[in-house]
C-alpha cells in the first residue's frame, strides 16, 4: 500500500524559503511519476512541479525559477525547495504520485495521480 507523508510547512515571510518533504513507501510499481500540487482556500487544486523516472522535471509558470523539486531514491523522498516565496504562494501542498513513465500531463490535471499525502500547509504573509 503506497503512503505519502508531507513535512515542512509552516509560516515564512515573503522572500523567505521553505523546503518541503514527502516521504514515500509501498511503491511496487516500476516507474512513477511524483510531484507536487496545492490548493489555496477557495482555489482549484493547481500543479506546481512534477518529476518523472528519468528525473526529468516540469513546473508551473508561476513557480519557475522560484521552486525546485527533486528526489532522492536512496531515502525514499521527494523534495520542493521553495525559495524567494510571495503571499499567493500560501496554500496546503500536497505529494502525489502516479504509476507511469513519464509525466505527460499531470501537471496540468491532478486527476492523473493516484495516491496522495494529506498535506502540508505554507502561509506566507506580506
Amino acid at each position: 500500500q503506497v503512503h505519502l507523508v508531507e513535512s515542512g510547512g509552516g509560516s515564512e515571510q515573503s522572500g523567505g524559503s521553505l523546503r518541503l518533504s514527502c516521504t514515500y513507501h509501498g511503491f511496487t510499481y516500476r516507474r512513477y511519476c511524483m510531484g507536487w500540487f496545492r490548493q489555496a482556500p477557495g482555489n482549484k487544486r493547481e500543479g506546481v512541479a512534477v518529476i518523472d523516472g528519468d528525473g526529468g522535471t516540469t513546473y508551473a509558470d508561476s513557480v519557475k525559477g522560484r521552486f525546485t523539486i527533486s528526489q532522492d531514491n536512496a531515502k525514499f523522498t521527494l523534495h520542493l525547495q521553495m525559495n524567494g516565496l510571495k503571499s499567493e504562494d500560501s496554500a496546503m501542498y500536497y505529494c502525489a504520485a502516479a504509476r507511469a513513465f513519464g509525466c505527460g500531463g499531470a501537471l496540468e490535471n491532478y486527476a492523473e495521480m493516484e495516491y496522495w499525502g494529506k498535506g502540508t500547509l505554507v502561509t506566507i504573509s506580506p
